[in-house]
């Protein structure tokens, strides 16, 4: 992953970081890559309508489409 390579995203009110993973990748556990993209918002827990926010391009990896056992 490139932290350079990212997205913008303009917050709607009450947007809040898991929130937005889960809408950019389909798991919140990667909203502490949009934190560190964005270390001047790390302290909003909610979010007002209007903020830019950089969203890393992550890319898969065939391992995630294997079953556990094949990982």
């Amino acid at each position: 992953m490139d932290l350079n390579e990212y997205y913008e995203y303009e917050t709607l009110q009450g947007d809040t970081f898991d929130m937005i993973a889960l809408d950019f990748y389909d798991d919140e556990k990667y909203a502490s890559l949009i934190i560190q993209a964005n270390p001047e918002y790390r302290d909003i827990l909610i979010f007002d309508a209007g903020v830019i926010l950089k969203i890393p391009i992550i890319e898969e990896t065939p391992a995630d489409t294997l079953p556990p056992w094949k990982r």
